[in-house]
């Protein structure tokens, strides 16, 4: 299909990857795609709605977690417990939370990888590059909101699927 791959597996038992922009259902595929070639077997959070016959057995199998985005369900705190009580796990997070464009990231990402005292990661699709790629680990603070504008920084130069959906001005 003409991408590259960029980056390697990380050498680490548990951690989180973080992946932007997400604008389209074809973030899943081709990120898919590299996972499986990477070898990454991931936790996903996707959309209950999502988990319907026949895609919701596909996604469990793939490690879905259905999450309802419009109830407090404490998903960051199970999550936690889900690192604490794994001896390995990678779980797979788009902070926009959509593929609706967005101005506040969600920071539940942030919250689980302080409690659990796990690394973040930074994952990319670059639809103008044709590059998906894991590149680097993404130093967290106690500063949540310059830790998001950070993020937002990171991803700014990286071309969506869809451009007009994407909020990458890290003011917003």
């Amino acid at each position: 299909m003409g991408w590259q791959l960029f980056g390697q597996k990380p050498d680490l038992e548990k951690y989180i990857i973080v992946v932007a922009p997400h604008t389209s259902n074809w973030d899943f595929f081709i990120g898919g795609l590299y996972l499986n070639t990477k070898g990454i077997r991931s936790k996903i959070l996707i959309k209950k709605e999502a988990f319907f016959f026949p895609l919701g057995w596909i996604f469990k199998i793939i490690g879905g977690i259905p999450v309802d985005r419009y109830k407090r369900n404490y998903i960051s705190e199970q999550m936690v417990d889900l690192f604490s009580r794994s001896k390995k796990m990678i779980l797979i997070i788009t902070p926009e939370g959509t593929r609706k464009k967005v101005s506040n990231w969600k920071k539940g990402f942030h919250r689980i990888a302080k409690q659990a005292n796990i690394p973040v990661i930074l994952a990319f699709i670059d639809y103008g590059r044709k590059i998906v790629g894991i590149n680097k680990a993404f130093e967290l603070t106690d500063d949540i909101d310059a830790d998001m504008i950070r993020l937002k920084n990171y991803y700014k130069n990286i071309i969506p699927k869809y451009t007009g959906k994407f909020s990458e001005n890290p003011a917003d």
